[in-house]
């Protein structure tokens, strides 16, 4: 078994989260961007904050910080599963299912509408396994 080369790790990691602030961008403004901002006045608060320099700074920030959990989620996966797609897509099933969980107990609580959730989860999916497949690319041990 041979070490996670950490250095590869990062460049994938910074890849995968590229990758993924695009894809999250159109997904914001193109595609769910509207539903976010009802949903933030159904809470009243402030859908402006959301598109703010510093709410943009935060998701863009967490989407790189994803891509490398992503990128070392694959490179320790990897050794049983072997190097390729089929194992950064199974990478990316772990932060996926972990994030959906949570958020699904939020619409439990009124955070956010079930319908949200479901559209969100299927973007995320997607977005996800992308951004993993990109930075398992770029990872070489």
């Amino acid at each position: 078994m041979s070490a996670i080369n950490s250095g590869k790790v990062l460049i994938g990691g910074l890849l995968a989260g590229l990758v993924m602030n695009v894809l999250d961008m159109v997904n914001g403004f193109l595609i769910m961007g509207e539903e976010f901002r009802s949903n933030a006045q159904r809470l009243g608060l402030d859908p402006a904050q959301m598109e703010s320099g510093a709410g943009m700074a935060t998701w863009i920030t967490i989407d790189f910080l994803m891509g490398i959990l992503l990128v070392w989620t694959y490179a320790a996966m990897r050794t049983r599963f072997g190097p390729g797609p089929s194992t950064a897509v199974k990478a990316a099933l772990v932060p996926w299912l972990s994030i959906g969980l949570i958020m699904f107990g939020m619409t439990q609580g009124g955070m956010m509408t079930m319908s949200i959730w479901v559209k969100m989860s299927a973007i995320s999916l997607v977005i996800m396994t992308i951004g993993s497949v990109a930075g398992a690319w770029a990872y070489k041990e």
